[in-house]
């Protein structure tokens, strides 16, 4: 295991954040606005990261190939994918019926209108209050599993690939 510093970790999670919507590859530009970071501290972090093997770079596109450990501090080196496996995510028990019913209802495309979600997440048998919804679906989008999205015809989330 590597303990990451403060910038680098804070690149790692971005970069883990937004491979969702880059599948091939975080370009440059997009993480460097997403970060706020000059040109040669983004490149200097990187290339660290690279070196640790946790990055691949590859035509000003960049993707992860390492993943970070369960308490977020600690980073494991290679999986050989390169990209955050959904079954080793630790969920608690909430996130993991959450998680299950956001299966049950969402369309073949694997969205879910917010207003369904909301209802069967506060009403149903989870119970959760407002901070709990919240809270759950914040984490779930944390880790990489919702993302939320409009659409013309209102707020939707989707289950990520």
């Amino acid at each position: 295991m590597i303990n990451l510093p403060p910038s680098e970790k804070l690149t790692f999670n971005s970069l883990k954040y937004l491979q969702a919507e880059y599948p091939n590859g975080v370009p440059f530009k997009i993480l460097k606005l997403d970060l706020d970071m000059s040109d040669d501290e983004l490149n200097e972090t990187l290339l660290n990261l690279k070196d640790q093997g946790l990055v691949f770079i590859a035509d000003e596109q960049i993707k992860i190939v390492g993943k970070v450990s369960k308490d977020d501090s600690e980073v494991a080196t290679p999986d050989i994918a390169g990209l955050i496996d959904k079954e080793e995510i630790d969920l608690s028990e909430k996130e993991s019926e959450a998680w299950d019913l956001i299966h049950k209802l969402a369309d073949e495309s694997g969205r879910i209108s917010r207003h369904v979600l909301e209802g069967n997440l506060l009403y149903g048998d989870l119970k959760l209050n407002t901070s709990g919804f919240y809270n759950l679906i914040t984490s779930l989008e944390n880790k990489g599993l919702l993302k939320k999205m409009q659409l013309t015809d209102g707020e939707y989330y989707s289950i990520l690939p």
